[in-house]
């Protein structure tokens, strides 16, 4: 065991951090793909420094979550949380191969640097250091797979961090925050519509249903919400928006213009502060679309409207005198006011499973799912700093 004067600085842990970096952009971890070769890579990485983790992965074992314990087997430690996964390129007009690291002008270009592989990075980076250090109390490392397609791998690791590991204190999600303490989040639910109609030539309307004219109609639903909710958002919310938001981010439907559409797909998310459900937000929705998929049986008995819920995670709400902020603000050196953010993460979901949580990270989420995404170099140094208190925090020989 070292003592806390031998622990690298935080220039090397930073160095240590970009080199790490490097190596996990270049693993392209699309939510679309499988993240089993960067799982693998990390699990080689922290083997050679004789740390043990272990997968837990997804129902077909195509990809996996990665969890593991650096320290004593005792309560109290600490959650260092990131996701694995990263949002597509493609028809983005990126100047660089997005799965370079490629340092510019004091960024690092990449995708993943910011959202949130920068993270991952400097967790890694203190791993040496932690691994022989004198720990008073554990560090856990907890990557997840799919966090940008609904958060949908963390809730498996989250269970079994709360049934088998010591209970730990508190929980870090390094999604990017310019390093400084977020005690807050939306939710997120998102939906997937499937409007089926009949097929005809667009002359004859009667003989057919087209799915997209139906579709419209539950789309301008939405539109309208969207606009109530606006509205009526809380104008002393800390939120900005203030209140709950509602797009469609997606619209797929019909051949050609001459056909009545057979079928029209679209996707929309909306995102709630803490406190209402959104699906009783939605229950006029819902009921449009009952109503209109029994409407269109009547003529096309093989039709309807099939409302599919994609994700539903919880909003991350405030903590009064909560553990983990005022944790990442001591080893942040964070004196600012409280903030929280419009974007959803996995802290909804540790929080939910009674963790203290706190959300902090390299990068600034207005980089995030961008062409030519970085993160400052200057960011990964503070987030260098960050690890190398956190190590002394946790270390017991001076």
């Amino acid at each position: 065991m070292v003592a806390v004067s031998e622990i690298a600085s935080s220039e090397v842990l930073t160095a240590r951090a970009v080199d790490i970096l490097a190596k996990l952009v270049a693993f392209d971890t699309t939510s679309r793909l499988s993240n089993l070769a960067l799982v693998e890579w990390v699990e080689a990485y922290l083997g050679e420094l004789g740390v043990a983790s272990r997968r837990v992965p997804n129902a077909d074992g195509t990809k996996s979550n990665l969890l593991a314990s650096i320290g004593p087997a005792v309560e109290g430690g600490v959650v260092l949380s990131g996701h694995t996964d990263v949002v597509p390129v493609d028809g983005q007009p990126w100047t660089s191969d997005p799965f370079v690291l490629t340092p510019r002008d004091g960024r690092l270009y990449g995708r993943g640097t910011c959202d949130m592989k920068g993270f991952l990075a400097l967790a890694l980076a203190a791993a040496p250091d932690l691994a022989r250090s004198s720990l008073s109390r554990p560090v856990h490392l907890a990557f997840s797979y799919d966090e940008e397609v609904g958060c949908l791998g963390a809730p498996d690791m989250i269970e079994v961090i709360t049934r088998e590991l010591p209970r730990p204190a508190l929980v870090v999600v390094g999604e990017p925050t310019d390093m400084v303490a977020v005690r807050g989040h939306k939710g997120i639910a998102s939906f997937r519509v499937t409007v089926t109609g009949r097929e005809a030539h667009s002359s004859l309307t009667h003989l057919g249903v087209s799915a997209n004219m139906v579709a419209i109609k539950l789309m301008n639903h939405l539109v309208q919400l969207s606009e109530r909710l606006e509205r009526e958002a809380d104008p002393t919310s800390p939120y900005m928006p203030k209140g709950a938001t509602l797009t469609i981010g997606q619209v797929n439907g019909g051949t050609a213009v001459n056909i009545l559409a057979r079928e029209c797909v679209f996707i929309f998310d909306l995102r709630v502060p803490g406190g209402p459900d959104p699906r009783e937000i939605l229950a006029d929705f819902f009921a449009l679309a009952q109503a209109l998929d029994a409407e269109i049986k009547v003529k096309a008995p093989e039709g309807g409207v099939l409302v599919e819920t994609r994700s539903l995670t919880p909003a991350f709400t405030p903590e009064e005198n909560g553990a983990a902020e005022a944790f990442a603000r001591r080893i942040a050196g964070d004196n600012g006011p409280p903030r929280v953010v419009p974007y959803a993460a996995e802290a909804g979901q540790f929080q939910g499973a009674g963790f203290s949580t706190v959300i902090c990270g390299p990068g600034s989420i207005d980089q995030a799912h961008q062409p030519d995404e970085f993160v400052e170099i200057s960011q990964m140094e503070r987030g260098g700093a960050f690890m190398r208190r956190l190590i002394e925090d946790l270390s017991t020989a001076g």
